[in-house]
C-alpha cells in the first residue's frame, strides 16, 4: 500500500455530509475511492452540493453563487441551441425535448420559448429537489409542456440536451508514481480528509509517454450514461443527443504536459483544485475525455454526428446573426460564449443520432470528429 497522503489543515466544523463520507470510508476498510468520495459530495440526498439548498448558480459571487452556465450568461446561447434541437425534432420525426441536469431551468425556457409548437412535452431528469422547485418557478409559463423525472424511463424519444452534465459526473483518480500506477483514494484524517494511494490496475485508456508522475483520471460513470442513454434512444422511436461541455479528446487530455489531471472545485466564481475542503459548499468537476463518450456512444449503437469546439456550434447555428440585433450589452455578453478565451473554444459540443440520413447544422463547419 502506498501512504502518499496530503492532509487538509483547514480548520471546519464536521457538518453531517462529512460526517457521513467518515462512515463511508470505515465502513469500506478505512479507504474511499476518489470516484465513490465525489459522488456523496455532490449528490448525496439532501447534503450534496447538488441536492442542498445552496445557491449554486449566478453571474455574481454576490449572489452567494459559485458559476455561471452559458444560459446564465446570454439567452441567445439557448435561443441559439434551439435551432439545431429544431431541426433535429424535424430529423428523428419527434416532439419532446429531454434535459438531464437542467440547473437553473434557464436552458430549458430558452429552448421552449424559442421551439413553440415543435415541442410537445419536455421532461427533466435532475437529482436535485431544490433546483427543481427553482426550475418550476423559472419554466411556470410553460408549466403544461414540462414534467420531471427522477429516474430513467425505458425509453427515451425526441432529442436530449445536456450543458455541463458529463463534467459533473464522479471520476476515478490514477496517479502514476516512480513508473507505478495507483488509484487515489480518500481516507479520514482527524476530522478532515487526506489523500491515499493503492496500486491497481487500472489504467487509462492510452499509455501516457514519459516516466514522470503523472495524475489523471477514468470516467466509468460518464461512459455509463452515455451508453445508458444509447440503449433507451434506441429502444424508442430514436432520436439524437447533444452535450455541451469542457474538454478534450483523448489526445490532448492524456497529453504528458497534462499531469496534474483536471479536477477542479468551484465556490464563490474562484477556482481550486483541492475537493477535500469546503465538502458539499462547493462543486467538483473534470474534464471531459470526449473521446471515450464518443466510444461509448458508438459502441452502443449510436452515430456521432459531429463533434466541434462551442464557438464553432453556435456560429454554425446563427449566433452571429442574432448578436448582430441585440443590444451592445447583450453582444457583449453574448461574445463570452465564443471568445477562445473564455467559453467558445474551451468548451466543446458532441452530438449522437440513432440515425445517419442527417446533417446536424451545428456541425457544418469546424467539424473535429477526426481529432476524436
Amino acid at each position: 500500500m502506498g501512504d502518499n497522503r496530503r492532509v487538509t489543515t483547514e480548520h471546519f466544523i464536521p457538518s453531517e455530509l462529512t460526517q457521513r463520507i467518515h462512515q463511508a470510508i470505515a465502513q469500506a476498510g478505512g479507504w474511499l475511492g476518489f470516484d465513490r468520495f465525489m459522488a456523496m459530495a455532490l449528490y448525496e440526498p439532501g447534503l450534496g452540493y447538488y441536492t442542498n439548498a445552496l445557491q449554486k448558480f449566478g453571474a455574481m459571487p454576490s449572489s452567494g453563487s459559485d458559476f455561471v452556465t452559458a444560459p446564465g450568461l446570454s439567452p441567445l446561447f439557448g435561443h441559439t441551441v434551439a435551432v439545431q434541437v429544431l431541426q433535429a425534432l424535424k430529423a428523428t420525426g419527434t416532439d419532446e425535448v429531454w434535459e438531464f441536469g437542467a440547473g437553473t431551468g434557464a436552458l430549458a425556457l430558452q429552448l421552449l420559448d424559442s421551439l413553440g409548437d415543435a415541442v410537445r412535452r419536455y421532461t427533466i431528469i435532475d437529482l436535485s429537489g431544490t433546483l427543481r422547485t427553482r426550475q418550476a418557478d423559472t419554466l411556470l409559463k410553460h408549466a403544461d409542456k414540462v414534467r420531471w423525472l427522477d429516474a430513467w424511463p425505458d425509453a427515451i424519444e425526441g432529442v436530449v440536451v445536456g450543458n455541463e452534465v458529463l463534467d459533473a459526473m464522479p471520476v476515478q483518480l490514477l496517479q502514476r508514481t516512480l513508473g507505478v500506477w495507483h488509484e487515489r483514494g480518500v481516507v479520514s484524517a482527524g476530522e478532515g480528509f487526506a489523500w491515499q494511494d493503492h496500486p491497481t490496475e487500472l489504467r487509462p485508456p492510452v499509455d501516457i509517454e514519459g516516466e514522470h508522475d503523472y495524475l489523471t483520471e477514468n470516467h466509468p460513470q460518464a461512459e455509463a450514461f452515455i451508453a445508458s442513454l444509447a440503449e433507451r434512444l434506441q429502444a424508442g422511436r430514436g432520436g439524437a443527443a447533444f452535450f455541451l461541455d469542457y474538454g478534450f479528446p483523448e489526445g490532448e487530455y492524456f497529453h504528458p504536459q497534462r499531469h496534474m489531471g483536471t479536477v477542479m472545485c468551484h465556490q464563490l466564481h474562484q477556482a481550486d483544485a483541492d475537493p477535500l475542503v469546503a465538502v458539499g459548499q462547493k462543486d467538483i468537476t473534470a474534464h471531459v475525455n470526449f473521446t471515450g463518450m464518443a466510444l461509448a456512444a458508438q459502441n452502443a449503437g449510436l452515430n456521432v454526428l459531429g463533434y466541434t469546439s462551442q464557438a464553432w456550434f453556435l456560429l454554425n447555428l446563427g449566433l452571429a446573426e442574432r448578436m448582430a440585433e441585440a443590444s451592445l450589452a447583450e453582444r457583449s455578453q453574448a461574445q463570452r460564449l465564443i471568445n477562445e478565451h473564455e467559453m467558445g473554444e474551451l468548451f466543446k459540443v458532441i452530438g449522437f443520432s440513432t440515425s445517419t440520413d442527417w446533417s446536424a447544422q451545428g456541425f457544418a463547419r469546424g467539424d473535429r470528429s477526426h481529432r476524436l
